[in-house]
């Protein structure tokens, strides 16, 4: 077999028209350098652009008449800024990217690398810096919120008729989480609710979409003539919504009426408020059933709390027994209990059914409603107990921790904190000290702490809000008596929130100089490259 002569092929060098230097053959046949000196894609971009940027609010004008709020080095941001710069669609947009500079220095700096083609079909690669000059400007929204504080075209109204504030405490951890108070121009407490004020109507009823999504209200709206103009037809109108949270929360106890029974699926009538999103998550302390009710069937049948948790009594548990019935949350078992303030004077012991038989053990405490000594002046308990029902002596409602926060100082250690929003509390003197009685005095306190503790007990309620690590915690120093401690309180067992749920509060203004410097420097080095390349 003859073997066939492979020769080696070189591949073969030209010179380059304009400076002589041997390169590989391409359509134009000048080197790199010669290709930028004669050829630069990137003359038609700008390179230096002036944005208005409102410094009240954080936005920026897209002309005409948008604002857009984006954060710092954000992908919105930059798609912003590129869409600004002229001529960029006549190139291919490669990569861009932000490049650090002084958070004072009202500039923003922008690299790309876009690519183009040139002379006899060869594409060739540039990158680009463009300077964007951030002007301050403030908005119109803005403008009218400073010139008078008191303009405002629409106004929701947030109220709900009880004795505590959890809800809004946990309404408040909502809308800071979801940012819903954004185009909010001032909120101010006020009895038994909260007013917020927005700028026009569509923000209001935006804001109304998200309390309807969160928690079971009715709103109802009106307006209010403010000025006419006769020539063209135009009416100002300042638009106020009414809105009503259902006077129902967590841990009541409702005793069912009987029109809305078969809704429910017959459960109760005696029956415990679990759970208040969008709707009341009712749970029968004996069979375990659940149901829910949404905004419109409760205000169809309206219905109040026989007892609330103001009213709930401490019981010292003797002895638990699980009957074997468990659902996904709750697990029935015989509880025999006595309250702690019958201690020292009677012996009396209680027995009852309840749903904590996972949460519940011998020598614990636990918060229940004494139906045995409470006074129950509801016109449903009275068809209820006419009907055949037997009113248990007690119904237990959750388990209590008093006992271990007291050992470790109410709550003091904790290596969270929550975010709080700025409410105005001085329009009117006497309202003010109401206010900021409620909301800071001592029953806003209790309240807050009492919220707090869901926090800690509730893993699906926690999961809702955001909790900030606490930058000034300590680490809490031993107890005198590690043994007495690790005898009477078992750690494991005390609701703690772990750190791992625990949110940075990041702040965009602290980068460390060093490494910015570096990071600029890496983009000098690079330089702008070009790729020449056949098509």
């Amino acid at each position: 077999m003859q073997a066939t002569f492979m020769p080696n092929r070189t591949q073969g060098h030209v010179l380059c028209c304009l400076c002589g230097l041997a390169i590989t053959p391409n359509p134009t046949n000048m080197c790199v350098n010669c290709i930028r000196s004669q050829v630069d894609i990137t003359e038609g971009l700008a390179k230096q652009i002036s944005v208005l940027w409102c410094k009240e609010c954080g936005r920026y004008l897209q002309p005409p008449r948008h604002w857009l709020r984006a954060d710092p080095e954000s992908k919105e941001l930059l798609t912003f800024l590129l869409k600004k710069i002229k001529g960029l669609g006549k190139v291919k947009l490669i990569d861009a990217g932000f490049i650090w500079t002084e958070p004072h220095s009202r500039r923003l700096k922008v690299k790309g690398a876009v690519q183009a083609e040139v002379l006899n079909g060869a594409i060739l690669q540039q990158n680009f810096v463009t300077e964007f000059v951030v002007e301050p400007h403030m908005c119109p929204d803005c403008t009218r919120a400073n010139v008078d504080p008191n303009v405002w075209s629409a106004c929701v109204q947030v109220r709900q008729h009880v004795e505590h504030k959890r809800t809004f405490f946990y309404l408040e951890q909502l809308i800071l989480k979801h940012n819903a108070d954004a185009n909010c121009l001032s909120v101010k407490e006020k009895h038994e609710g909260v007013d917020f004020f927005f700028s026009n109507k569509a923000h209001a009823i935006k804001f109304i979409d998200f309390l309807q999504s969160v928690v079971p209200i009715k709103f109802r709206h009106d307006k209010q003539l403010v000025s006419h103009n006769e020539q063209n037809s135009t009416y100002n109108y300042k638009y106020t919504f009414s809105t009503e949270i259902v006077p129902i929360c967590k841990d009541d106890l409702i005793c069912i009426p009987q029109k809305m029974a078969g809704n429910t699926g017959n459960i109760g009538p005696l029956v415990l408020v679990t759970r208040v999103t969008n709707a009341i998550t009712l749970t029968d302390p004996v069979t375990l059933r659940t149901a829910h009710v949404d905004a419109a069937a409760y205000w169809r049948l309206p219905f109040r709390p026989i007892l609330s948790s103001r009213q709930l009594s401490e019981y010292v548990v003797l002895d638990v027994e699980d009957s074997g019935i468990a659902t996904n949350k709750f697990v029935e078992a015989d509880v025999q209990v006595a309250r702690a303030a019958d201690f020292g004077s009677n012996d009396r012991v209680l027995n009852t059914r309840s749903h904590l038989g996972a949460l519940l053990h011998a020598g614990d405490t636990a918060l229940g409603y004494d139906l045995y000594s409470a006074n129950l002046n509801d016109s449903e308990v009275e068809k209820a107990v006419q009907r055949g029902l037997t009113l248990p002596d007690v119904i237990l409602v959750r388990r209590s921790y008093e006992k271990q926060r007291r050992h470790k100082n109410r709550g003091a250690n904790r290596a969270w904190k929550l975010k709080r929003m700025a409410v105005d509390e001085n329009e009117e003197p006497q309202a003010a000290t109401a206010a900021s009685k409620k909301r800071g005095g001592p029953k806003g306190t209790d309240d807050l702490e009492r919220f707090m503790q869901e926090l800690e007990e509730d893993p699906e309620m926690r999961a809702k809000v955001a909790l900030y690590r606490d930058p000034g915690h300590d680490a809490p120093a031993a107890p005198a008596d590690e043994s007495a401690m690790s005898e009477d309180f078992d750690e494991e067992d005390f609701p703690q929130v772990p750190l791992e749920e625990l949110v940075d509060q990041l702040n965009h203004l602290d980068i460390d100089h060093d490494e910015a410097l570096d990071e600029e420097q890496r983009h000098e080095e690079n330089g702008d490259h070009a790729m020449v390349d056949k098509i």
